[in-house]
């Protein structure tokens, strides 16, 4: 009996630490979509095909896992799990020592002390010639790397958890399963930190000069050391395989896996369709099914876009946004779960009563969110796309309005982005379209378009990158975080109670499986694509490969992305909340008519039936904090 409580022990601090391995590698993913996009020149959309790569490795073999798997030797198959999702981790940083150095677009010489007079403006008209770069097709080791992960993580789960069940003590099965949930969630709060960590280390540090990096982690091409994260994360995953190979379990007495495994074949062989049916003819079944849907489409679009919205429209770096996310937002939401936890079972709440305290406090914090859309900071002023070059506000922006008369003489690249910033306090987008014709280290000088917007005469300078974000928006940003923090904490309460479904209890599993199949297939997947197609279409200067080829926006339209980022979380919650509201009307029609039934039949199924309502015979209480990853779960 102790070698056996020895083993549940064993066996549960193992899987704690892969849940955490597997949190941190899915949050440190989502920390690098910017480093990403920008070291392989790729748009929004493709970052998110890459992070859906995920979920289509996971539904490849959970079919094939959740079957056969209990089958096998559970803890050595989550092992081999273990070592693939730490071969993809590795594999996704392999294309940084494949590539050469990060090349920046830059007109700064770093290595000039003194002044000199440049032709007219022909500082940023050198074009380097075509040398194919391999980085175009790099994008792919990541995908594959991720689709990897995917596979890797699918045992964890149902082989993990159902392993808990079947030797652990009824009375503590819960307990340890909580146990799990708990660790996990401590994953995504390191992820997004060694993303920062990471963020702020240059991407080829130990291979170049870092005298001669001329940007700053600011700098809208700045690129971190992503690379470093995965190999982290990798080794830590890989650490998280051991323990799995040297647990036995032929000495336990297992309770269940031979009668379940004669009920699933059972249930495939005669009753599979038949349930189908009466699962799908199930009207608050579907309804559900389609609210969990929408609602993982807004959660997951929003979580994996939020740090890069905190980048471009409030102006801090990645790894500020991602420290952000990490330390306030993510505590934010364990210590709401945990307070709906102790809330629950404080109050005693039936399965209604926790159905409407989850309702309700989503809906609250839905209320919240709105007051984003005011929490708005005007576009940075460039000259040629957000504003002329006479200072005033311009929002069609086409390139040829990259030219004025200050500056047609010049031999410009309409395509690069060298951006500096000129005493008037408006950016250009390089130093020969300021018509900067000196420079004196790296400050540039007789900078003729600055004059323009500009009445003071005089040699008019320019220094490198962007001007700073207005103070009216550095004002905001602390009441963004503020509304942020609140509003997760109160949609999180409302994390834990679950969800009403009636259904049969033997058709439990069936609903659970489809549940995740439909989720991952129809919101993991796809949420990210289109969430970053449509944060593509506000990008105002987009960057361009050195052969042809558009590469990595450079500039947004903040205004536009705060409208549709923000439009489209929040629309999307909003149509859940009315399919949610028809629900609780079926459901209610359907407890009356079960109610009646019960009359006719006599006093003793009316008993029978209230009973069935507070211990969910029939209302099966679905708890599907199992079946989420612990880094998606940040509210907006």
């Amino acid at each position: 009996l102790t070698l056996c409580s020895n083993l549940h022990l064993m066996f549960l601090a193992a899987l704690s630490f892969v849940y955490f391995a597997k949190a941190l590698s899915g949050s440190y993913m989502k920390s690098t979509i910017t480093q990403l996009e920008r070291r392989f020149d790729i748009p929004s959309y493709l970052i998110g095909i890459i992070d859906g790569s995920f979920e289509i490795g996971n539904l490849l073999v959970i079919a094939f896992v959740s079957y056969f798997g209990a089958k096998l030797h559970r803890p050595k198959i989550i092992a081999v799990g273990c070592l693939l999702m730490s071969f993809g981790t590795f594999l996704i940083a392999m294309p940084h020592f494949l590539i050469g150095s990060y090349k920046i677009e830059t007109s700064v010489r770093p290595s000039v002390n003194s002044s000199n007079t440049l032709p007219p403006c022909s500082s940023g008209s050198t074009v380097a010639g075509c040398e194919r770069d391999s980085s175009v097709s790099m994008w792919i080791y990541v995908f594959l790397g991720n689709v990897l992960r995917g596979i890797g993580e699918t045992p964890v789960q149902p082989l993990g958890i159902s392993y808990i069940d079947d030797y652990a003590q009824s009375e503590n099965a819960a307990l340890y399963i909580g146990c799990v949930q708990t660790i996990s969630v401590i994953g995504p709060v390191f992820g997004y930190l060694l993303g920062s960590l990471c963020a702020k280390i240059y991407v080829d540090i130990g291979q170049v000069d870092m005298e001669t990096v001329t940007i700053t982690p600011g700098d809208a091409r700045w690129v971190g050391a992503w690379w470093l994260g995965y190999i982290i994360a990798g080794a830590i995953t890989l650490m998280s395989a051991i323990p799995f190979w040297f647990l036995n379990t032929h000495n336990i007495q297992r309770k269940s896996l031979y009668c379940n495994l004669y009920s699933r074949w059972i249930l495939l062989s005669t009753d599979f369709v038949p349930a189908l049916k009466s699962l799908l003819g199930n009207p608050v079944y579907i309804l559900y099914l389609c609210v969990t849907i929408i609602q993982f489409n807004s959660l997951i679009g929003m979580v994996t876009y939020k740090p890069k919205y905190i980048e471009q429209h409030y102006g801090q770096s990645a790894s500020k946004a991602n420290f952000l996310m990490g330390m306030i937002n993510i505590p934010a939401v364990a210590l709401g779960m945990f307070t709906g936890g102790v809330a629950m079972k404080k109050y005693k709440l039936g399965i209604m009563g926790a159905a409407k305290f989850a309702f309700g406090t989503s809906l609250l914090g839905y209320f919240l969110s709105l007051f984003f859309l005011a929490m708005g900071c005007e576009n940075s002023k460039v000259a040629g796309i957000t504003v002329s070059y006479t200072g005033y506000v311009i929002l069609s922006y086409q390139e040829r309005s990259l030219f004025s008369d200050c500056n047609l003489g010049c031999l410009c690249s309409r395509r690069e982005w060298d951006p500096v910033c000129g005493e008037n306090g408006i950016s250009y987008v390089s130093p020969c379209l300021a018509g900067c014709t000196s420079s004196t280290g790296s400050v540039f000088g007789n900078c003729r378009c600055l004059a323009l917007a500009d009445a003071q005469p005089g040699n008019l300078t320019a220094t490198p990158g962007q001007c700073p974000r207005r103070d009216s928006c550095d004002k905001i940003f602390p009441y963004f975080l503020a509304l942020s923090v609140l509003s997760s904490f109160i949609i999180s309460l409302g994390g834990t109670p679950g969800f009403v479904l009636c259904i049969k209890p033997e058709l439990k599993s069936l609903a659970l499986g489809i549940h995740t199949l439909a989720t991952r297939t129809l919101a993991g997947i796809p949420a990210p694509i289109y969430f970053g197609a449509i944060i593509d279409s506000t990008c105002l200067k987009w960057g361009y490969k050195t052969c042809g080829g558009r590469g990595a926006c450079r500039i947004y339209n903040t205004s536009a992305y705060r409208i549709v980022y923000l439009g489209l979380t929040l629309g999307l919650r909003t149509v859940s909340f009315f399919l949610c509201i028809l629900g609780f009307a079926i459901l209610k029609r359907h407890i009356k008519q079960e109610e009646k039934s019960a009359l006719t039949n006599g006093s003793a199924e009316l008993e029978a039936l209230k009973k069935e309502e507070s211990n969910s015979i029939h209302c099966e209480q679905f708890i599907l904090a199992l079946d989420r990853n612990p880094d998606r779960e940040t509210h907006l």
